[in-house]
């Protein structure tokens, strides 16, 4: 209080020193008059003493004013480190502290608007001073709201690096008409066994995925970082009711080293030479159409890119990489791991991929070209030589409208989801020696019309189809041989509408239609109706 006291001195000062000046300024245009009865010389002489006297008195004003200004300053921030402090003990108080701390800011704004109150000069700079303290504390409760949610959310690491965590709590509620593979997310249709019912009804959380991401330390000028994501689609304890108590698998893990234009990444990761995916929050354990021409997998691989900043914002991405050589063989053992056939061939599985991108309305337009190959040894020196190639598309047609998709061409490439999961046919007994094999042919690839009708709803379709060359299998192979059915082509379709409230929760009502044609027996057809709700964290 002893600082507002000097306040409201000085800018009394200020008021009487301006009243000084005009009296001053009053009486020197009254006394011109008689000032002309002067010598030519006294007069301007006296004018000028005058001039000066006024500059002083103007410039004194100034530095009073000042000062006036950065002590104001400096009481505004001591009351707004005793309403902070006030504050802190009635949070660890109760109400009484509250109250009196309100009764206290009350008073010193009383105080404070009647200082700003003197004087007519003085109230307009009290104004702006008190334009930018509100604004400052505006700014300060903003700042304080951020570090308490950085706080509340905040992962602590045993290195001290920055960590974050994220994902999503998905719950989906399904009604399907048909069989499958797969209840809850099928990939395939299948006939309907005898004495079965033709519809079925269900609900799981199992898709639920949890992330984390770590940001460590630079490394030869590089942002080094590392993730790991999970769900819970690794299958089923034997247990009652065990469809509910999903196990938790790793889907990617991954290390990264990102400069300004080239990254390292090595890990478990998604395919990057297919990295598209129709979007569906009714498939997230196995991507929407997985085995009907949407290439996936998550494989070891460690791989470079390059990216080259062209005129008008385009970019032109460069990516290879070597891959751990699968072909979608199952484990042979629960506990002790086993070569597959592309492991047996000794050498890895090879990838690059193209990529040409700019903005069109505020997303990506692109297109992509890529190939892959792969040997494998099935035993016995019986080799496949694995190839595929993909392009891929993401086009803004109109600000809301987007088409987006996938194709490829392949051979052997099961372990990509090609060919709907088969890389070779058996022509005979596959545990003979003198059986041949030959790698399936097959193509196929998806095409997505994303319209974005509000900022908060999108409405998606999906057309999607894997072709395995019948003519491949008439004649060489059987279903016996070959542990399954043989399928000679998948075809599926979707609808969804996505709505998203807030951007941390989600609601989505899905039709999914899946066609399936084995090469020696009758279509099958399965329609599923999936409503998902989902929060993100």
């Amino acid at each position: 209080m002893k600082k507002s006291g000097i306040v409201s001195l000085r800018i009394g000062v200020q008021s009487a020193s301006a009243l000084v000046l005009l009296l001053g300024m009053s009486l020197a245009q009254q006394a011109t008059p008689a000032a002309d009865t002067r010598t030519g010389d006294a007069l301007p002489r006296e004018l000028e003493s005058q001039v000066r006297e006024l500059r002083s008195v103007i410039e004194q004003m100034r530095i009073e004013n000042a000062e006036s200004r950065s002590e104001m300053r400096e009481l505004r921030q001591e009351l707004q480190d005793t309403r902070k402090l006030l504050g802190s003990l009635a949070a660890s108080t109760g109400e009484g502290f509250s109250r009196s701390t309100s009764e206290e800011s009350a008073q010193n704004s009383t105080s404070t608007s009647s200082t700003a109150a003197t004087g007519a000069d003085s109230q307009n700079t009290e104004e702006g001073l008190g334009n930018r303290i509100q604004k400052l504390e505006e700014s300060t409760q903003l700042l304080g709201s951020k570090i308490n949610e950085q706080y509340q959310t905040k992962v602590e690491t045993a290195a001290k690096y920055r960590a974050r965590l994220s994902g999503i709590v998905l719950m989906n509620a399904f009604h399907n008409v048909g069989a499958s593979d797969n209840l809850d997310f099928p990939n395939y249709a299948q006939p309907v066994a005898p004495g079965d019912p033709q519809a079925s009804i269900g609900a799981t959380l199992r898709q639920t995925e949890i992330g984390l991401e770590i940001f460590g330390p630079n490394v030869a000028g590089a942002k080094s970082s590392a993730s790991v994501q999970f769900d819970f689609g690794g299958g089923f304890p034997s247990t009652p009711n065990g469809v509910n108590f999903g196990i938790a698998r790793m889907q990617t893990a991954s290390l990264r080293l990102d400069w300004k234009n080239s990254s390292v990444i090595a890990g478990q990761d998604s395919l990057f030479f297919s990295p598209l995916s129709p979007t569906s929050f009714a498939s997230l354990a196995t991507p929407a159409f997985a085995y009907a021409g949407n290439l996936w997998g998550w494989t070891p691989q460690i791989r470079v890119e390059h990216r080259f900043d062209l005129s008008h914002e385009q970019t032109v991405t460069l990516q290879a990489g070597l891959l751990d050589n699968l072909d979608w063989e199952p484990p042979y053992n629960s506990f002790y791991r086993s070569a597959q056939a592309g492991e047996k061939s000794g050498r890895p599985a090879y990838a690059v991929r193209s990529v040409w991108s700019r903005p069109v309305f505020e997303h990506p337009l692109s297109f992509a070209v890529a190939g892959y190959y792969g040997r494998q040894n099935w035993s016995w020196d019986r080799y496949v030589d694995a190839w595929a190639g993909m392009t891929d598309w993401q086009i803004p047609i109109l600000r809301r409208l987007t088409l987006s998709g996938e194709f490829y061409r392949g051979r052997g490439v099961g372990g990509l989801g090609a060919g709907i999961g088969r890389a070779v046919l058996f022509g005979g007994d596959p545990s003979s020696a003198s059986t041949r094999i030959r790698g399936l042919d097959s193509a196929g690839g998806w095409g997505q019309m994303k319209v974005q009708l509000t900022p908060k709803l999108e409405l998606n379709g999906v057309f999607a189809e894997d072709d395995a060359f019948a003519s491949d299998v008439r004649g060489f192979a059987v279903d016996s041989n070959n542990f399954t059915t043989i399928l000679g082509r998948n075809r599926g379709a979707l609808g969804n509408l996505v709505f998203r409230p807030r951007s941390d929760l989600l609601f989505s009502a899905e039709f999914r239609r899946l066609r399936s044609f084995p090469v020696y027996s009758a279509a099958s057809t399965t329609n599923q109706i999936n409503l998902a709700m989902g929060v993100l964290f």
